[in-house]
Parts: C-alpha cells; structure tokens; sequence
C-alpha cells in the first residue's frame, strides 16, 4: 500500500474517531489515555486489515 493511501486512511479513521477517544488520548491519566490509544490502534488496524482484503479480491 503506498504510504499516500496510508495517511489518508488513517487520516479518515481520526476525523472520524469519537470523541471519548480524542479526549481520553490528551488526558493525564495513563489508564484513559492508555485505553484510547489501544481503540484507536485497533481501528487503524482493522481499517489496514479491511484495506488489505480489499486488494486481495
């Protein structure tokens, strides 16, 4: 995947990202700040995974 295709995936996945994720990411607290960080990993993962198993087709 071409790191351009890359960055506006992942680009995408933050615009639409929840808000308790943007919230919990810039907090203080490393449990809430560790949980979005975990969600938002995965969503980028699953977005990379969904990408790649489209150009398998």
């Amino acid at each position: 995947m071409p790191q351009n295709a890359i960055t506006a995936l992942v680009a995408d996945i933050l615009v639409r990202a929840p808000d308790w994720i943007r919230k919990d990411i810039a907090s203080k607290d490393s449990i809430s700040r560790t949980r979005a960080e975990e969600a938002l990993a995965a969503l980028i993962g699953s977005a990379l995974s969904k990408d790649q198993r489209i150009r398998e087709d």
